[in-house]
Order: structure tokens, then C-alpha cells, then sequence
């Protein structure tokens, strides 16, 4: 324990210089190299932490020092909010140490390094997929885990950013009307599809809604042999529309629509 205190308050004395971080770089004193790795990890100095755990890695492997510095360079790299690097580097973990002392902090925090990288909804969600699946496995893996409930969370957080590109895309399509084609039809497709995938979505009465008014539109654009048909599916998706948000701030609109539809259809 002594032995240990007194290397740990060497390299504090001794790592502070750049100059001495420098000869580290070069250095092939692999032990010394390591503990100072691990000394800058924990004073929160993680660019010279990972620096030197990449030259540590493939040498290190095999020994027991292995594991422990490919969990510390992963999470230096998401401490330097570098997530796409900690994401890759936390699955080589536990895909290298399935059993390892790390793996569940590794499971997830690829997980959430996935999460914090996502693009803003309008851009391609390929990485929002990734983390998802990342956050499934994680909860799968380790059911029992404290940070279950934080995993879940951003899960939902992810789908929800996953049905609002789809609210945005239902809006385009419903902005767009009948400009080179039937974009309502577009819009209620796209909407309900959204409302299937993820039917417990914060934006279930936006894409509610905008199927009611793609309807209703559909109705009074469609040609003279099917517009009794649409109107009476828009006051069917009225019913079931003040059903689910009797209070909806849209209610008012929504009641147009059907009063509209209502006059048309007399039987």
C-alpha cells in the first residue's frame, strides 16, 4: 500500500512538466508508461491518457494490465467527447473481455457515447439505429444493472428523434398537397406508419392530426366518385381522433374538419 502512495505521488510530482511527457512519448519503459497513463486518466488530462494507451494496447495485450487500459482509452475518448472513437473502442472491449470486470460499463457507455452523437432529426439517423440497438443489447446483457433506467430513457429519447423525422417528413408531404402527385396520401402513410412503429411517441397527437387534415384534403380534392367515400373516412378519423385527445388543442380545428365533412355527407 505505501509502495503504492508513494509512485502514485512520483508521477504527481513528476508528470506535471512537458518536457517530462515528451520523454514518456518515446519511452520503452512500458510499466512506467502505464502508470503514468493511468496517472494522467485520473487527474482528467485524457488527450495524454489515450495518447499513451494507444502506444500501451498491443503491447499490453495478454498481460493483466490488458483490460484495464482498453476500458481507460475508451473512456478517455468520452471524456474528450470523441463518441464515435469510445463507441468503437468500448465494443472491442467487450467483445475482447465478454466476461470482463468493465463489460458492463463498456455495454453501456457505447451505448450512451452513440446517443450523444446523434444528428438532429432532419439528418440521416443511421446512428440513431446504432445506438439503439447498442442501448437493446445493453439492457439485454445486463438486466439487473443500476443504469437500466437510464438506458431506457435514452432509448426513448432516440425513438422519439426517429419519429419526428417522420413528423417532419408527414408535414412536408402535407405542405406539398398535390404538387406532382397525391402528397396527402403520402402524408397519412407516413404518419400512421410512425404511429405503428412507436405508438407511445410524445408526438402522437401532432401525426394525429395531420392525418385528419390530409384526409379531409384528400376528400375535397378527390375526384367526384370517391370524395363521399374520404369524406366519410375523415369523419371516422375525427371520432377516433377526439377518442384518444378529447382536450387536443387542435379540437377546434378538428371539429371543423368534421362539420365541413359532415355537410357534405347528408345521409
Amino acid at each position: 500500500m505505501k509502495k503504492n502512495i508513494v509512485i502514485t505521488l512520483l508521477f504527481a510530482a513528476t508528470l506535471s512538466s512537458c518536457g517530462e511527457y515528451n520523454k514518456l512519448l518515446k519511452s520503452t519503459d512500458y510499466e512506467y508508461k502505464y502508470e503514468a497513463a493511468k496517472n494522467y486518466f485520473a487527474k482528467g488530462q485524457y488527450t495524454k491518457a489515450s495518447t499513451l494507451l494507444n502506444d500501451l494496447i498491443t503491447i499490453l495485450k495478454g498481460t493483466d494490465k490488458a483490460e484495464e487500459s482498453l476500458y481507460m482509452l475508451g473512456m478517455s475518448y468520452y471524456n474528450q467527447k470523441d463518441y464515435t472513437t469510445a463507441a468503437q473502442t468500448f465494443m472491442t472491449y467487450y467483445n475482447t473481455y465478454p466476461r470482463g470486470t468493465f463489460s458492463e460499463l463498456a455495454r453501456f457507455h457505447a451505448g450512451k457515447a452513440l446517443y450523444l452523437d446523434t444528428p438532429e432529426p432532419r439528418l440521416d439517423q443511421t446512428s440513431t439505429y446504432q445506438a439503439i440497438q447498442q442501448l437493446q443489447m445493453f439492457m439485454e446483457y445486463c438486466p439487473t444493472s443500476s443504469k437500466k433506467q437510464e438506458a431506457q430513457k435514452m432509448i426513448f429519447d432516440l425513438q422519439d428523434k426517429l419519429v419526428l423525422k417522420e413528423l417532419y417528413s408527414a408535414r412536408l408531404y402535407y405542405n406539398l398537397g398535390n404538387y406532382m402527385g397525391n402528397n396527402f396520401e403520402s402524408c397519412v402513410i407516413t404518419a400512421q406508419n410512425a404511429l405503428k412503429d412507436y405508438p407511445y411517441t410524445e408526438y402522437r397527437e401532432e401525426l394525429s392530426i395531420l392525418i385528419l387534415r390530409a384526409k379531409y384534403s384528400m376528400a375535397v380534392y378527390s375526384v367526384v366518385d370517391k370524395k363521399a367515400e374520404r369524406y366519410r373516412d375523415t369523419i371516422d378519423e375525427f371520432y377516433a381522433f377526439k377518442n384518444e385527445f378529447p382536450e387536443s388543442k387542435y379540437l377546434r380545428e378538428a371539429e371543423k374538419l368534421f362539420n365541413q365533412s359532415k355537410s357534405v355527407i347528408k345521409d
